[in-house]
Parts: C-alpha cells; structure tokens; sequence
C-alpha cells in the first residue's frame, strides 16, 4: 500500500501504537502547507522553521496525551496550531511582521506550470511574484484568510475555526483583501494576464 492511501487517521493510529514511521509519513504529507502558511505569516525563513518544529512538538504532545479528537480535519489543526504559535510570537515581540521584499523563498514555487512554454512560465512566474508581492499589504487578517485559502487550500469555516472568527467575517475578510488587491494592482498599473 502507498503513502497517499493511508489515511491520516490510520497514520495517527501507527503512531500512537509505537510506529514512529505513521507521523513521519504524516510530517512528510503536510510539510509544504503547514511550513508555508507559517512563512508567508513570520516572512522570515529560520523563524519559520522554528515555529514548524515548535507545531510539531505540540502535535505529538498532544496525541500522545490523547487529547486530539479525530474529525478527519488533522490538516487544518495542526494549521491552527502554527498560526496560534505564530499569534503567540509576535504577542511576545509585541509587533506585528514587517513587510519585506525577499526572494529566499516564493510560495508559487509549490504551483505547478501546465504550459511547457518558457516564454509562458516566465510571465506566469512574474505575475505571481507581483501577486505575491501584493498580498503582503494586506492588513493581516485579510493577508492571512488569503493565505490558508490558496496556498493552504482551507475551507472558509476551517479558516474561520482557525482564526476564532464567524464563517461570514472570513468571508468577509477575503473580500475585502480581493477590493484591496484590485485596488493595488491598478495603482501600480499591473497587467495580470498574458
């Protein structure tokens, strides 16, 4: 049987009863989302991986206690996990991330280009550089419902979970960071589409 059909309750399963290798193919499965959706927050790469492996050690402190509660949603809490720790950080820092330019690491990286065009890609890869760009002027709370919509691929009632508000607030917070985004891109006069 392969790693993509084992489901990640049995996963956690193979973990509680002594198989290390469940929450490996666990951390394996999930790593690129739940490390992104703390980097696009923490915008700085080592804080990022802190706050990953500091999610971890709180995930498997909380299985092992017997406190996680299986609702098929393994994803989505152990997202809410790093954004609470990323909450708690910057609570300590008593700031709020700085928006800064860096190319270290580019979220659109984990997309897949359909077109084998280079030409094609080349465009495709400014425009959601730009768009990338874009996002981190967004008030943080529309920075971050956007965030766990499209590269964390989270429902809006797990979003709204996650982050202690009403389903219809997180609607209503990618709404307004799709009009804020709109607004930036025509004052900066950027042409999205090839």
């Amino acid at each position: 049987m392969r790693n993509t059909e084992i489901s990640d309750t049995e996963l956690i399963t193979q973990f509680l009863t002594g198989d290390e290798s469940g929450l490996e193919k666990l951390i394996l499965r999930h790593q690129r989302k739940i490390f992104t959706s703390i980097l696009l927050l923490v915008k700085d790469k080592e804080l990022a991986e802190d706050i990953f492996q500091e999610t971890f050690i709180k995930v498997i402190n909380t299985l092992r206690s017997g406190n996680y509660h299986e609702e098929g949603k393994f994803l989505p809490w152990v997202i809410r996990i790093g954004h609470n720790l990323v909450i708690d950080y910057f609570r300590k820092q008593k700031r709020m991330p700085m928006v800064r330019d860096t190319d270290e690491f580019s979220v659109m990286d984990s997309l897949k280009l359909t077109d084998d065009n280079i030409e094609d890609k080349l465009i495709i890869t400014q425009i959601h550089k730009e768009v990338r760009q874009l996002i981190e002027y967004l008030p943080l709370d529309q920075r971050e419902v956007v965030i766990m919509r499209h590269y964390a691929n989270m429902s809006f009632k797990d979003i709204a979970e996650c982050t202690n508000v009403s389903i219809n607030t997180s609607l209503g917070r990618m709404r307004y960071a799709l009009i804020n985004l709109r607004k930036l891109i025509e004052e900066k006069q950027l042409v999205l589409v090839k």
